[in-house]
């Protein structure tokens, strides 16, 4: 199955992140990415140091008409950067993607620290779209914004997994990349209980973009039709060999090889 996907997301200048990143892991894997573009930014691999928002009827328009004609297996959602643009998405939902699976990546901070998310949109998050998701892909300070505590580490990330799983969506991934050590953990709950993965953290700088990758791998995974759990072991392997192949590009957290599967094509 080719598997549509709707990714609905900020721009990165850089390519490295955001819908550059989410259509190199959708088309990479087989999948047939479209897109709502919800924000424009100015960024290379050394930071974020211009944003500019789309107006939100605009991202609404782009939805629609995407669903009206090309249809979507699923629908992700990365950067979304305020309380309007929300609404948008939702409202969107409401009317054109309502039985469509929705996977959403809560994007508050970019890796070099600026913030993607306004400050009163984390509520408005969770009320219109969180709720309503089959999965979440939060890592460890979205997941802290989510629930307003912090995680104490490995050993408090089963506890915020469920806690996250109460807000109301249909399954949580809670990424452990951020918590310091060398072994990493990403916890899967479901309904039906707990999933650890477990696995080695890689010496790079290349780590621009992972979440974005992570969740749209999920996404096409799901509109591929594999079940979750297939999905997330798919789309963490994905990421991986992403990492391990990065061409080490830029002067801060560089970009990841999406289509490390790919052959060059020769001439």
């Amino acid at each position: 199955m080719l598997g549509r996907v709707l990714i609905v997301a900020g721009s990165d200048s850089g390519g490295g992140a955001g819908i550059q990143a989410d259509i190199k892991a959708v088309s990479a894997l087989g999948g047939f990415a479209a897109t709502a573009i919800t924000a424009l930014t100015a960024q290379n691999t050394q930071g974020v140091f211009g944003i500019h928002p789309v107006p939100p009827a605009f991202v609404r328009q782009q939805m629609e008409l995407v669903l009206d004609d090309i249809g979507a297996d699923c629908i992700k959602t990365g950067m979304l950067a305020s309380v309007s643009i929300i609404e948008a998405v939702a409202a969107s939902l409401d009317s054109h993607g309502r039985d469509i699976p929705l996977v959403v990546d809560p994007v508050m901070v970019a890796k070099g620290g600026a913030p993607l998310l306004a400050d009163d949109a984390a509520r408005a998050l969770i009320a219109l779209l969180v709720r309503r998701a089959a999965i979440i892909t939060p890592n460890i300070p979205e997941a802290e914004v989510l629930l307003d505590r912090p995680i104490a580490g490995i050993a408090d990330m089963d506890r915020a997994a469920l806690d996250l799983l109460s807000l109301g969506c249909g399954a949580v991934l809670l990424k452990g990349g951020h918590l310091e050590g060398d072994d990493l953990v990403d916890v899967l709950a479901r309904p039906s209980g707990l999933t650890r993965f477990a696995g080695r953290r890689i010496a790079t700088a290349s780590t621009h973009g992972t979440g974005c990758t992570m969740a749209s791998a999920i996404a096409c995974g799901i509109a591929q039709g594999l079940d979750l759990e297939q999905a997330v072991t798919r789309a963490r392997v994905f990421v991986r060999r992403s990492i391990e192949t990065a061409p080490g590009l830029g002067h801060g957290h560089g970009p990841l090889n999406h289509l490390h599967a790919i052959a060059p094509y020769e001439w």
